[in-house]
């Protein structure tokens, strides 16, 4: 009976796998020029879990600017970011397109947000 329930339990328990397109790195990154002579370099990273989670880094020279918790989801080919912690910061509505550059994240007016790595 204990093997039983044992069996019973391990097959309640299995989460379903999530191989959504999305989960991985996308970045983003560009050179910022500051009192019109030093440049710096701004990197933009987002990390998508696959239990629809993710994490959002600002990365200014070596340094972390801004880090925060996103979650997820996704209706049709659409995907909603909503940030948690940071006031002001609409909601993104992003696509996933393939490219000659690669496989890009763009906000549905057709801006470029990041590029998978």
């Amino acid at each position: 009976m204990a093997i039983c329930a044992i069996i019973f339990s391990a097959n309640c328990s299995r989460i379903e796998q999530n191989n959504d397109p999305i989960i991985g790195i996308w970045s983003q990154s560009g050179t910022e020029i500051s009192n019109g002579s030093s440049k710096s370099t701004l990197r933009k990273e987002w990390i998508f879990n696959d239990v629809y989670l993710g994490r959002y880094h600002e990365i200014n020279g070596n340094d972390i600017t801004l880090q925060t918790d996103f979650k997820w989801y996704k209706e049709g080919d659409i995907y909603t970011i909503e940030y948690r912690g940071l006031e002001n910061v609409p909601v993104d509505r992003l696509k996933i397109i393939e490219s000659d550059q690669g496989t890009i994240l763009e906000k549905i007016d057709g801006e470029y947000v990041a590029i998978r790595e």
